[in-house]
């Protein structure tokens, strides 16, 4: 259960906040004023700090300060009833992962409230790593240190080749696209281009574009004032200010409408931004990195996307191998998040079986590291020992090994038909038992049997009938 440390001196909102939170599965202590919470810190780490800015006896800079030198690594939000645009950037700058404004609406802090934790937790994903250093990389050595603390620094020609380019273009002030796949850890390069580059103490931003409508498009780049228009009942900061001085991360940016692509290229160009309601231009040093799993060329020739913006933002790219490309290296990060995954669970699974790592080593991988990541926590939590065995893989990669066994052109004597026919048997047997366990385990909920099977209601259905099950 993550833990989340309040400090408010107006009780009320404290109050509100912790009955919120904890119906939502956080850990919740409270703190009436800043030396409360500083000694609330002295005793215990906390995933997340929510902390007011104007306090009693103190203010929330100076709790930033006091927080980040006791935790660099925990993340903080300041919350305030005043509005003050120039406070907030400095904020970002010092630490805060985000800074926002009362009302507080539940949906939007409890949205910035994962976001924040899912940051943080990424960043102490690999133990020991520099990542949250103060001091910016400075050495061949201190930079090899920051690759690896997103990602394991692979073996593989592809690997090498990758690495190779970060460290090329991360000390320049070059855009950046990003090419590959869906999953291949395109966002994770993008942070270490930045916490390679002169930019590492400031601001990282990272924008999804693929979940931006038309309308809210504007607001989250540029902006806005209270009451701009309706809705917007408060000053909101836009990801460009945000990231003023440090790296704007844009992903997915070929889902991005037109009209935005034309205001995106002003921007670009002239290095200034303007907050939707606001005559007031605002001077803008930000590297842009961006990626993409679509052929932004083809959407060039179809009208879809603005070839001046292309070339913008194409001054080096970058291609990310698939997973399946990269040879030995997806043992490495199967190695690599079982720890995290035994971390996050409390396990202690050492090992994969030798049919399952002969399975990692041939499956095609459609959905690349963010697939595998997620096998290996779920195979981590259905493992009873202490090794992952072929039974809590999924289903369909399970089934894709013996698939794939069958196509084989050695399988073609009785002794291989006969292995065949018992990989195929111990397979299903292996299948139905995973399912009996997961029934077990929610009471035989079947809604959530299925999610966690990865499949829908109708094939478990039809899988329990056929082992007898209702």
């Amino acid at each position: 259960m993550k833990k989340i440390l309040i400090i408010d001196d107006e009780v009320n909102v404290g109050l509100l906040l912790s009955k919120f939170l904890t119906r939502n599965g956080f850990e919740i202590t409270t703190a009436a004023n800043g030396s409360a919470g500083m000694e609330c810190l002295k005793k215990e780490e906390y995933d997340l700090v929510l902390c007011d800015f104007r306090l009693e006896d103190t203010d929330g800079r100076e709790m930033l300060k006091n927080i980040k030198a006791l935790y660099p690594k925990t993340g903080v939000i300041i919350i305030t009833g005043y509005s003050d645009i120039k406070m907030a950037v400095e904020l970002i700058k010092m630490g805060a992962y985000d800074y926002i404004t009362k009302p507080l609406y539940p949906d939007e802090i409890l949205n910035t409230i994962n976001k924040a934790i899912e940051t943080q937790y990424a960043l102490q994903e690999s133990a020991g790593s520099d990542y949250s250093s103060t001091k910016p990389a400075s050495s061949k050595e201190n930079k090899k240190q920051v690759l690896t603390a997103e990602f394991v620094v692979g073996t593989s020609k592809a690997s090498k080749e990758l690495y190779r380019q970060i460290e090329l273009v991360a000390p320049t002030n070059y855009s950046v696209i990003i090419l590959g796949e869906s999953g291949t850890g395109k966002e994770s390069v993008a942070k270490s281009i930045h916490m390679n580059s002169p930019r590492a103490n400031e601001p990282f931003v990272a924008m999804d574009c693929g979940s931006l409508t038309k309308e809210l498009a504007a607001s989250e780049f540029f902006g806005h004032e209270k009451g701009s228009f309706t809705g917007a009942l408060y000053t909101k900061i836009g990801h460009f200010e945000m990231a003023n001085g440090g790296t704007l991360f844009l992903d997915e940016v070929g889902n991005l409408s037109y009209e935005i692509q034309a205001a995106l290229l002003r921007t670009v160009q002239e290095r200034k931004v303007k907050r939707i309601g606001s005559t007031k231009e605002i001077d803008l040093d930000v590297r842009i990195i961006i990626a993409t799993n679509e052929n932004l060329q083809d959407g060039i020739n179809k009208g879809r996307f603005r070839e001046d913006l292309y070339h913008r933002f194409n001054e080096f790219s970058i291609f990310m191998p698939p997973l399946r490309e990269r040879g030995n290296d997806i043992m490495m990060l199967a190695e690599h998040f079982l720890k995290v995954a035994n971390q996050e669970l409390d396990r202690n699974v050492t090992s994969f079986s030798p049919d399952v790592v002969e399975c990692f080593m041939n499956y095609r991988w459609q959905g690349n590291i963010r697939e595998l990541k997620n096998v290996v926590r779920r195979a981590t939590l259905l493992t009873e020992g202490n090794e992952i065995t072929m039974k809590t893989l999924p289903l369909e990669i399970s089934n894709y090994r013996v698939s794939a066994f069958e196509s084989s052109p050695s399988a073609a004597n009785n002794e291989q038909k006969e292995a065949k026919h018992d990989l195929k048997n111990a397979a299903l047997g292996a299948e139905h038992e995973t399912i009996l366990r997961v029934l077990r385990e929610v009471n035989f909920n079947k809604t959530k049997a299925a999610e966690i099977l990865n499949i829908d209601r109708k094939t478990l259905y039809n899988k329990m009938k056929a082992i007898n099950l209702k």
